[in-house]
């Protein structure tokens, strides 16, 4: 596609638009770490200049769609978790809630991805007010998030926030480790023995945010 300069403000947020959605397209092709202005000026049909009248970096571009995506994952994980029984002990809920929970963001790994490159790099390169609008945005769905889970966990409290950050944290960090390189793989094959911390996400992220939500949850 190609692009005329935008003369009005909705031009503008339509151009915004179509660099997101393409930069979406690419990261169900590649890793974060692969997307590149350069590319993704191509893809979109505008001059890396050009470009850098909407979106101030690379970083600022994946800031906006981890926080968009973050949104509509927020919406579907509402759905979700409607199977989680209200009639069962707080610890049997919690183990529903981490089925979900890990279920639903391994089966999202270019969210995982996102939130594994946050710290580390997208939140640099930007400017203040990027930031603040990411951070904004970042809490906003955080509460979403939060409110989801203490709706079927009200014993977590004030803790369901913390609780849910970590949980993205998590999935990020965790997601790292569960596509190895082609070298890491021809090891483990040669040597199946070296394989034995392979990391499932699903499996991982299971047992991290069941021992979470048991360490936050009251004893009775």
């Amino acid at each position: 596609m190609t692009f005329q300069r935008a003369r009005s403000e909705e031009q503008r947020a339509a151009r915004r638009q179509a660099i997101l959605d393409t930069a979406s397209a690419m990261l169900d092709e590649m890793p974060v770490a692969a997307v590149t202005l350069n590319e993704l000026s191509r893809r979109v049909g505008l001059a890396k200049t050009a470009m850098l009248r909407y979106f101030e970096s690379r970083e600022a571009v994946l800031l906006d769609l981890m926080d968009d995506r973050t949104a509509t994952w927020l919406t579907e994980l509402e759905q979700e978790l409607a199977v989680v029984d209200p009639d069962r002990s707080g610890e049997e809920r919690a183990e529903q809630v981490a089925d979900v929970l890990s279920r639903s963001l391994a089966a999202r790994t270019v969210l995982c991805d996102l939130y594994g490159a946050q710290g580390g790099v997208l939140e640099h390169n930007v400017s203040v007010e990027v930031v603040r609008r990411h951070k904004r945005a970042s809490l906003a769905n955080l509460a979403v998030m939060a409110g989801h889970v203490r709706k079927h966990l009200p014993e977590l409290g004030d803790h369901a926030e913390i609780f849910c950050l970590n949980a993205l944290l998590m999935g990020g960090a965790l997601s790292a480790y569960t596509s190895p390189p082609p070298s890491l793989l021809a090891v483990y094959e040669s040597e199946p023995a070296l394989a034995v911390h392979q990391i499932d996400l699903r499996s991982a992220l299971r047992l991290t945010i069941i021992t979470s939500l048991v360490g936050l949850l009251p004893r009775s």
